[in-house]
């Protein structure tokens, strides 16, 4: 088939080289634009874009895929079909109805489970034990269209977001690659996805990533794991922001005292700093003040004199 690869970030990077190497025909790829980046906030190119100059493919980078330039120009390239993953922008009918195949999006989740922009992040944050991937064909719906096929993975007990969805990235390009395959020879049909089991997974905002040291320890784990690495989990220290990275959930051992912490209560020692939760403390591991260079909790508490009974958070 000819096809048109829709993506953006670094997570759609293993998918347009399965495609690319893959039998069909990849004539071009679509990506959003350049956008300002780094300190400097200097325009840079996305990751895809980056990997299909190095490939020698056509670019488009249209601001809204409702340009008619936009829709003029994906006529002419005649794809069968546009593989989609991680692409960030909503894709109108106009454009929905220019392959014969339609445009088949690689989703980071067993749908319908956590339909929207950050499913990995939802699957660990809400203590899910699997995740996977899906293949299904766009529609006008958040994520609702007919089902190709899916693969599932584990969600380890340490798994980061960033982790995973590495993981799941890599897997995933076979599944998209296998999808395409399917369709080309007819043996896969689209499959409408159930009724039952819908959740959503709208895209984690800054507050969303916020410490609430009332919460049990293993919500907070999550929580942290979660938004790691972006947008990043974070608390308060005398009254400046402090983020922090995957902590783990204190044991047996912990240092005398620790066990009766009230929430957001610090206990430090030579080698670890440990937070009181509505539960068992929790062990901080790397932490980043504002303005600062990320470091072991123990080396931060030193530097900025950590006395007995302060406080991060607000609660």
């Amino acid at each position: 088939m000819r096809v048109v690869f829709a993506g953006t970030p670094h997570v759609a990077l293993p998918s347009l080289d399965a495609v690319a190497a893959s039998r069909h025909e990849l004539v071009a790829v679509i990506t959003r634009p350049d956008a300002p980046a780094g300190r400097g906030r200097r325009l840079e190119a996305s990751p895809v874009r980056a990997r299909a100059e190095e490939l020698g493919l056509p670019v488009l980078t249209p601001t809204s895929a409702k340009d008619p330039n936009f829709l003029d120009a994906l006529r002419q390239l005649a794809p069968d079909a546009c593989p989609v993953v991680a692409y960030g922008n909503l894709i109108p009918q106009a454009a929905l109805d220019i392959p014969a195949q339609g445009w088949v999006n690689l989703h980071f989740s067993l749908l319908p489970a956590w339909r929207g922009a950050a499913p990995v992040q939802h699957a660990i944050m809400a203590g899910d034990e699997m995740t996977g991937a899906s293949t299904f064909r766009l529609e006008r719906g958040l994520d609702t269209g007919p089902v190709y096929g899916v693969m599932t993975e584990r969600i380890r007990p340490t798994d980061t977001a960033g982790e995973l969805l590495e993981r799941l990235a890599t897997a995933g390009a076979g599944l998209l690659v296998a999808t395409l395959d399917g369709i080309e020879s007819g043996d896969l049909v689209a499959q409408p996805q159930p009724a039952d089991g819908v959740s959503l997974a709208p895209k984690i905002e800054t507050e969303d990533a916020r410490i609430h040291w009332a919460r049990p320890a293993l919500a907070i784990d999550r929580l942290v794991r979660g938004c790691t690495p972006a947008p990043g989990a974070w608390t308060t220290f005398r009254g400046d922001r402090l983020k922090v990275s995957p902590l783990v959930v204190s044991e047996q051992g912990d240092p005398a005292g620790a066990a009766g912490l009230a929430p957001g209560e610090l206990l430090v020692t030579k080698q670890a700093v440990l937070v009181g939760t509505a539960t068992s403390p929790v062990r901080l591991g790397v932490v980043q003040g504002r303005g600062k260079k990320p470091m072991p909790a123990a080396d931060w508490a030193r530097g900025v004199r950590v006395e007995s009974g302060e406080r991060v958070g607000d609660e």
